[in-house]
């Protein structure tokens, strides 16, 4: 681990080798996947360095264990403790801790540049000021949002009917067409970003990452060109984006203990071997996966619901319950009518080795794309129940054009929970029953799967589309750094 003023000496070959750094935000679901993508490129010969915080050092030290991936620290003075997204309460919180902690930042983080002269910086998006300083030494900014061609295109469309039909004032549960996408793409408005809600520090923020992006050297995608064909080419053709599909690249990381350690401060749920005890009890393809990311809240309504949707599926289930600090939802007799077929674990849980188990036939998933993702890897379907972000960008990939998924009905955009409509548990129970059923429309979505699954792990393997593409990236760089 090194801190910004440390002096790294090149000698020998090392000095020919790119360099890539990489600037995750702060969060849970954008570190790993960057940390695994640091492990990746080290994988290819690349010299990969993650800069971070000193709250989020010990953590993501952890996580890298023994790749051959540098850390370095910015001494960047904030308080202990402040600088990581699971210690703020809300969004709004979250934006103005980022507004305020900017100049702090980039003074360090110049300093850092300067000094390892990086072939390029991959800064997630939400770090927009990394583009300004990037470009006052020359060194190209690759930007990570951490999610689908499908949603980058989705999100743009989005953002061009807003204007064209002021949908961001008049939101309602019309159904509208998507413009201008490969597919017919129809959502409900209701399901749009609603940006009037948002503080003006999170618009501004809006507005600093549409602006710098443009002036970015490209965009590196955690997908693969076999998912979403038609979306690579439109991001790159249509709307003129430089952009690297690199993934899935939690594959390259199958470390399972890795990825224990970047949990946000929650406690693991489960020992892995418990869990693995457990699910070598089930029959193949006969148990539910139920988790929603590392930052959803529910109310006690809506987890009662989920309780009593999979109490009366019948089905066996894992399902993970986070940030809930009492029973009082729990529902009559329900610890005994999911006896020996239902584990509800509370915390961290091991999600990929879940999900690569062979008793995992269904994943009920907040669409969050390294979770889409991850279940895509594993080659198992999904009932989709989307909350926020462009999660409802994901549903839509998932449902209409890899068909793999099956709609709960979630159909409102929102960050509270108070402001989400319950979802009933009638409705929890159809889809589960849909997905985990024996109908050809279930087996059909269970081959499709597999499929995807078989792509997604040939992609990464030498000769693959990702593998072909960070080998360009690579090539690239190290010919930019030749020009210059």
């Amino acid at each position: 681990m090194h801190t910004y003023n440390y002096h790294h000496q090149l000698m020998g070959s090392e000095s020919n080798r790119a360099h890539l750094l990489f600037f995750p935000f702060l969060a849970v679901g954008h570190v790993l996947p960057m940390v695994d993508m640091a492990k990746l490129f080290a994988s290819r010969g690349v010299r990969a360095s993650v800069v971070t915080t000193q709250s989020n050092a010990a953590s993501i030290e952890s996580a890298i264990g023994s790749s051959a991936v540098d850390l370095w620290v910015l001494q960047a003075g904030l308080p202990d403790g402040s600088d990581y997204f699971a210690a703020f309460p809300d969004l709004e919180t979250t934006v103005q801790f980022l507004a305020a902690a900017t100049p702090k930042l980039q003074g360090p983080f110049h300093r850092l540049l300067l000094e390892l002269r990086p072939d390029a910086v991959v800064t997630d998006s939400f770090l927009p000021w990394t583009q300004t300083v990037a470009e006052s030494l020359n060194i190209p900014r690759l930007v990570f949002h951490g999610t689908s061609f499908f949603a980058l295109c989705g999100i743009e469309s989005q953002l061009a009917l807003i204007l064209l039909t002021d949908a961001n004032t008049n939101i309602n549960t019309d159904t509208v067409i998507l413009p201008g996408l490969p597919h017919r793409i129809e959502m409900l408005r209701s399901q749009f970003p609603v940006m009037t809600k948002n503080s003006n520090a999170f618009n501004e923020l809006l507005d600093a990452i549409a602006k710098t992006e443009p002036r970015s050297y490209g965009v590196i995608v955690n997908s693969f060109y076999e998912l979403e064909t038609d979306y690579a080419a439109h991001y790159r053709n249509v709307l003129g984006r430089n952009a690297w599909h690199v993934g899935p690249v939690s594959i390259c990381n199958q470390e399972m203990d890795s990825r224990k350690y970047l949990r946000g401060g929650q406690k693991n749920a489960i020992d892995q071997n418990e869990c693995l005890t457990w699910l070598n009890r089930k029959q193949p393809r006969s148990v539910v996966y139920v988790s929603f990311g590392s930052l959803y809240q529910f109310s006690e309504a809506q987890l009662r619901e989920i309780a009593l949707g999979l109490a009366k599926s019948n089905v066996s289930f894992i399902w993970v319950i986070r940030g809930c600090e009492n029973d009082d939802w729990v529902p009559e007799n329900f610890v005994d009518r999911i006896r020996e077929r239902g584990l509800v674990l509370r915390g961290w849980a091991p999600q990929t080795l879940i999900l690569n188990h062979e008793s995992i036939g269904g994943f009920v998933t907040h669409c969050g794309w390294n979770s889409s993702l991850e279940a895509i890897s594993a080659g198992v379907p999904m009932a989709t129940w989307p909350l926020f972000a462009e999660q409802f960008l994901n549903e839509r990939l998932l449902v209409e054009v890899v068909r793999i998924g099956v709609p709960i009905g979630s159909e409102k955009f929102a960050l509270a929970p108070e402001d989400r409509p319950v979802v009933g548990s009638g409705k929890v129970e159809m889809a589960i029953r849909r997905l985990m059923g024996e109908e050809e429309e279930a087996e059909e979505r269970r081959r499709r799967a597999e499929e995807l699954g078989e792509m997604a792990k040939k992609a990464v393997e030498v000769g693959g589309s990702s593998y072909a593409d960070v080998g360009r990236l690579i090539k690239e760089l190290i010919d930019r750094r030749i020009q210059v």
